[in-house]
């Protein structure tokens, strides 16, 4: 069961409630690979090819890269227990077929946990790219299939990790923020409001439910469980779930809670920015940490516009998870049933505009 307090305990200094105007004055969030890890990943790979060992086959132990595996214990740790965020930089994408980078960044996110499957198709490596997607009048539209600004959200596994093979013509710069150290502030500033983010929101599945499952699931934005902060928050989706006659509508509370977590969100000393460049690959620990995207111009020519590929990853820290993440959960566990090794044709990409 998730052990939700009653009233706000004090602020938590956890090294994952942190705020951007501080680490952004610094890069030691950013590791930076060697020509050994390179050396490392690109032997790794000829072994895995020779095998004619894919996705989702693929696994850590196929994968073997000794001493950059050390230096993944220690992002493992950063994210588990540390800031929750790390970026990788230097890995020299542009070598690689996209179909061989997607080996290596499975390869290596192997070395942080399994992978688990990302919408109802199945799909273990999702791709991140405009398809024309429109989030207000389709229901199946993803945001991360449009070049829209992404508002703040986190998704639903314990590690999202991106690899940028080919960035935008201008914009799409990645922004993040400490959701632990928001759910701070609200115990300072409004602890009235931090009681209504611990309490239940509906929120849409957007076509994705599974036979005998709503529309809709049920989650507290902020969750607790053996001394851990847990925040589950994507509001466009909260908002979307008043589509349904049966779902409360959200009241004045909520709705001021909502703005305030939005407000944090938004404030430049709460946010961090960081454009990627190709070959970055970011990890982020979903329970701490809240994404977000700018619009962004992409290049007329399809072999040059914004492409990044998504990994949904379990880690050894979360095995237990606060009780109302069961119903989502479910989803996954239903869609790992028959995973789906990734597609790198454009045009069965694009036919994937549902998801």
């Amino acid at each position: 069961m998730t052990n939700n307090p009653v009233s706000p305990p004090r602020p938590d200094p956890h090294p994952s409630a942190w705020k951007g105007e501080d680490l952004s004055r610094r890069d030691d969030w950013i590791v930076h690979l060697e020509a050994s890890d390179i050396a490392e990943i690109e032997s790794a790979l000829a072994f895995v090819k020779s095998r004619a060992i894919g996705i989702p086959a693929l696994s850590r132990n196929d994968f073997a890269i000794p001493g950059f595996a050390r230096k993944m214990a220690a992002v493992l740790r950063e994210l588990e227990d540390g800031r929750g965020f790390v970026l990788l930089r230097g890995l020299p994408v542009e070598r690689y077929s996209k179909a061989d980078a997607a080996l290596i960044y499975w390869g290596i996110g192997a070395h942080l946990g399994p992978a688990f499957a990302q919408n109802a198709q199945g799909d273990m490596l999702g791709h991140v790219r405009d398809l024309g997607g429109n989030l207000n009048t389709e229901v199946r539209s993803r945001g991360y299939h449009t070049r829209f600004r992404l508002p703040f959200h986190n998704d639903s596994t314990d590690v999202v990790g991106l690899l940028c093979l080919q960035k935008a013509k201008s914009g799409g710069a990645s922004r993040i923020v400490s959701s632990a150290a928001i759910h701070n502030e609200f115990m300072v500033r409004r602890p009235d409001l931090w009681k209504v983010m611990c309490a239940p929101f509906f929120v849409d599945r957007r076509g994705e439910e599974n036979v005998g499952q709503q529309p809709y699931y049920v989650t507290p934005c902020f969750n607790h469980l053996d001394g851990r902060l847990f925040v589950r928050y994507n509001r466009t989706y909260i908002e979307s779930a008043q589509r349904f006659t049966e779902v409360p509508r959200l009241s004045a509370a909520q709705v001021e809670a909502l703005d305030l977590m939005d407000a944090l969100c938004n404030d430049p000393a709460f946010h961090l920015d960081m454009a990627f460049e190709p070959g970055d690959m970011q990890f982020l620990n979903n329970y701490v940490v809240l994404h977000s995207r700018g619009d962004y111009e992409d290049w007329p020519e399809t072999e040059r516009k914004r492409h990044l590929l998504r990994l949904w990853l379990r880690t050894p820290a979360f095995s237990r998870v606060p009780a109302p993440f069961a119903d989502r959960d479910a989803d996954m566990a239903a869609w790992q049933q028959h995973p789906r090794p990734p597609l790198f044709d454009t045009s069965e990409i694009t036919a994937e505009l549902a998801h």
